[in-house]
């Protein structure tokens, strides 16, 4: 299994970006201690999603931090990202890890403790898991879990388990503690009015609730 830290893991969306660069959005997330960027849009064409993933390449790769593609695993491959997301209705798990090899990194999106024992069974390297608050930018997202489902798929897997679905600094911590090793984010970092600081506020709460359960 790889290994992978999903203490901060954020998502891009360019409506949370706005006006501004996605590219400038996301290297501030990666300086305020973001350690997984997700490339993400349903929207954009293959050649578009080439062309973005590569410039964020430039900046995570230096910086030693994996960037995922959520669903496109051709794209993935096309510009050598570090690993790909993929939820219940895209490619499935087991031909998404044979495609990828076994050195890439895969999520799998489980918000059941069935889910997550087969995807553990289909080569997951972590899980993301929600949606645990009720959130505005996936609208298929169905009724929130709570933090008690993610309790319960957390206990019933020994993978990494990301916690996504309306997170915020507020509730981040909460998250943590029902057994979550990270939170997945867009809004709260790539909506905000200075992404770095967010990160770094985010980042620095989930450190500290890691620590106090350890």
């Amino acid at each position: 299994m790889t290994q992978i830290d999903g203490s901060l893991y954020v998502l891009t969306d360019r409506r949370a970006a706005g006006e501004r660069s996605l590219v400038e959005v996301v290297h501030a997330a990666v300086q305020g201690g973001a350690t997984v960027i997700q490339l993400r849009d349903k929207h954009a064409s293959t050649r578009a999603l080439v062309e973005l993933g590569r410039a964020l390449l430039e900046i995570t790769r230096p910086a030693g931090v994996p960037l995922i593609v959520n669903d496109r695993i051709d794209v993935a491959l096309a510009i050598d990202a570090d690993g790909v997301h993929v939820g219940q209705d895209d490619m499935p798990a087991p031909i998404a890890r044979r495609l990828l090899g076994p050195d890439r990194i895969l999520g799998v999106s489980a918000g059941t403790v069935e889910e997550a024992r087969q995807a553990q069974r289909d080569g997951a390297d972590y899980l993301g898991t929600g949606d645990v608050y009720g959130t505005p930018t996936k609208a298929d997202a169905g009724i929130p879990i709570g933090v008690s489902g993610l309790a319960e798929v957390a206990r019933a897997t020994s993978l990494p388990v990301v916690a996504i679905g309306g997170i915020q600094p507020g509730n981040a911590a909460a998250a943590i503690a029902a057994g979550a090793s990270g939170v997945a984010v867009i809004s709260a970092v790539i909506g905000a009015a200075d992404p770095e600081a967010a990160a770094r506020k985010l980042r620095g709460i989930v450190k500290k609730e890691l620590e106090m359960r350890d």
